[in-house]
């Protein structure tokens, strides 16, 4: 994540780096003035870099997994990127609104001397301009219904799909008021071609094709409900579906009202189309999934996505796996499609953290699946049984390979206490957010 938006805004930086030294001051600019219009123009290149970073990954790129480490990551990059260009944009309209200070403080001379139109071309640089502003306003607007979690998901889905059109807004902004000497330098390309991956995916958003084509139809064949806070749906989907990898997740849609959801797969590949999913009770809308849901009623899973795959495991490091919660969903996954080959199975501690064991669904289904895997080793940890994981305890660590799935402050504690004993182990963990 930090990669890809470093090297973006160190090839903007650079671009506009070149632009300004190749730049030709008038004589008789005030240094100030200089400064605030260059700062004007980075601050809005940066932004509009960003937003088209947003557009791009906004389509799922699943090309991206590979590189970026799993469609977690991408989304993960969607959003920094999505908060940092907001930031830019905000200090951009800030920079703007400075030439009233500047005037107070060293007067009207000096400034650096406005492009002037006419016709058409002046026309649509005003709207440009007008249009700019306001879809600043408005995604700063977003930005903060985003940043509160307490904001209901359906609702800001339905603000979200707004964004493709204040880009487009923001996109004829920053073409229409882009120096015109910036056309004829490495800025003005780099520009173009931003703006153009920006469009691009701004429009399939608009057309709502992403995922299209990695998405598979088909209808809910079971629906339990294990535990009262735990909805299990499986789902008989058509020929269409390409399979999917122990480990990973998929976007589901029970209904279009409420949109996609992304829902790990807790069940293995056995080729036949099925897929399960273990979804915990974490707000309005899952908490009444078993109610709202129904058996023949049809269902849409785009995917699969994810990069959590028990065959990228390190086969020379001692594997420990952590659950928290229903963070078990993936490992359910890989220790069903082990169940074939046990012999195959790794060696392997898998530490599954709950705040009951006696009351929860999956340590019955956890024991079972390990009972023929030998080389599984369970530990279960209750916080109500007086258990809980410390890194102490977990054996081999400085040697290991820890895959994680769980909740972030458990990952947090974990990877505190990793450095308090001075071990550095591979970590995986899935970070996925949608907002």
């Amino acid at each position: 994540m930090k990669t890809l938006i470093t090297l973006l805004l160190g090839i903007v930086g650079l671009a506009w780096g070149w632009d300004m030294v190749q730049a030709v001051t008038p004589a008789g600019v005030h240094p100030w003035w200089l400064a605030r219009q260059q700062l004007l123009t980075l601050s809005g290149f940066l932004s509009i870099a960003l937003m088209s970073l947003v557009m791009l990954l906004a389509t799922r790129p699943a090309w991206l997994e590979s590189p970026l480490g799993g469609m977690d990551r991408v989304y993960r990059t969607h959003k920094w990127a999505g908060i940092l260009a907001v930031i830019f944009a905000a200090l951009h309209w800030l920079i703007e609104l400075s030439s009233d200070i500047l005037k107070s403080l060293i007067g009207r001379e000096g400034r650096v001397p406005k492009e002037q139109f006419t016709g058409f071309l002046e026309v649509m640089r005003d709207l440009a301009k007008d249009m700019g502003e306001w879809a600043i306003y408005a995604v700063l607007v977003m930005l903060v219904l985003t940043l509160w979690k307490k904001f209901p998901y359906h609702a800001w889905r339905i603000l979200h799909k707004a964004m493709p059109v204040l880009y487009l807004m923001l996109a004829l902004h920053a073409a229409m008021l882009a120096p015109t000497g910036y056309w004829l330098q490495p800025a003005g390309a780099l520009l173009a071609v931003l703006l153009a991956v920006g469009v691009y995916g701004a429009i399939r958003s608009l057309l709502g094709s992403i995922g299209r084509s990695r998405e598979a139809t088909g209808h809910i064949v079971a629906i339990e409900e294990p535990s009262s806070d735990v909805t299990t749906v499986r789902c008989k989907l058509e020929r269409r579906w390409r399979g999917h990898k122990a480990g990973q997740f998929a976007f589901v849609t029970f209904e279009d009202r409420e949109g996609a959801h992304p829902f790990t797969i807790a069940s293995a590949d056995q080729g036949d189309n099925t897929v399960s999913f273990q979804i915990k009770a974490l707000g309005d809308y899952t908490g009444a999934l078993t109610q709202r849901l129904r058996t023949g009623q049809t269902v849409r899973v785009e995917g699969p996505y994810g990069r959590f795959d028990l065959k990228r495991r390190n086969h020379q490091a001692r594997q420990i796996w952590i659950a928290g919660g229903i963070g078990v969903t993936p490992f359910l996954a890989w220790l069903e499609s082990l169940q074939a080959y046990p012999e195959q199975a790794p060696a392997a501690a898998l530490h599954y953290c709950i705040r009951d064991q006696d009351g929860d669904a999956f340590v019955p289904r956890l024991q079972a699946l390990c009972a023929n895997l030998p080389g599984i080793d369970l530990h279960i940890h209750g916080a109500r049984q007086g258990s809980t994981l410390k890194v102490a305890a977990l054996q081999g660590v400085h040697s290991a390979e820890i895959w994680f799935c769980g909740p972030s402050g458990l990952a947090a504690s974990l990877r505190e206490g990793l450095r308090a004993l001075g071990a550095r182990p591979r970590f995986h963990q899935e970070a996925f957010e949608i907002r």
